[in-house]
């Protein structure tokens, strides 16, 4: 049985499905948050914490009606990872955020066609007035990343985390 969230909408680019977290992608997202990979999302993590992660990434959508969709290519349904929009409660702003899963997925510009689709969803569906990415001050692909799409650093942005600075990408106006 495969179980989803009702109500999620899917976005299609020119290589890739985005669409809703399904149950069948916890594994894959934990085994992400086990590597050392994750040390720039909060991990690495034991099982259980990647789990429980994955449970409220999966809920933001019930709870927002919104969240990070999983990636697919276009006729596979492996997830290649997370990107999408992101508010939980404490944070100041709303994000776009992006992990893909595994190293050979990269430098292909997967990421940046997703993002691109959750940035256009964001400004014209979800019509937010702000989009940030909030990015490690280590991880220099994403900030490659935020910088091609567009986004520039902002020193004066609010943290969401103010006991652990990271670095403000602001993505602007109507850009995607």
């Amino acid at each position: 049985m495969t179980i989803t969230l009702s109500g999620t909408p899917t976005l299609e680019t020119e290589r890739l499905i985005l669409r809703g977290p399904q149950a069948g992608d916890v594994d894959a997202f934990v085994d992400f948050y086990q590597t050392d990979r994750a040390q720039y999302v909060g991990g690495p993590l034991d099982a259980r914490a990647a789990w429980n992660l994955f449970g409220a990434q999966y809920s933001h959508w019930a709870i927002r009606g919104f969240g990070m969709f999983a990636v697919t290519r276009k006729g596979d349904n492996t997830t290649l990872g997370i990107i999408g929009h992101w508010f939980p409660p404490n944070w100041p702003e709303t994000e776009i955020g992006w992990i893909l899963y595994n190293p050979a997925d990269q430098g292909q510009g997967l990421a940046a066609e997703a993002a691109r689709a959750c940035i256009d969803h964001a400004w014209t569906t979800l019509k937010w007035d702000t989009i940030v990415s909030y990015i490690d001050p280590a991880n220099a692909p994403s900030i490659v990343l935020a910088e091609r799409l567009g986004a520039t650093l902002d020193v004066d942005a609010p943290q969401p985390k103010p006991e652990k600075p990271c670095l403000v990408y602001r993505h602007p106006k109507g850009t995607a």
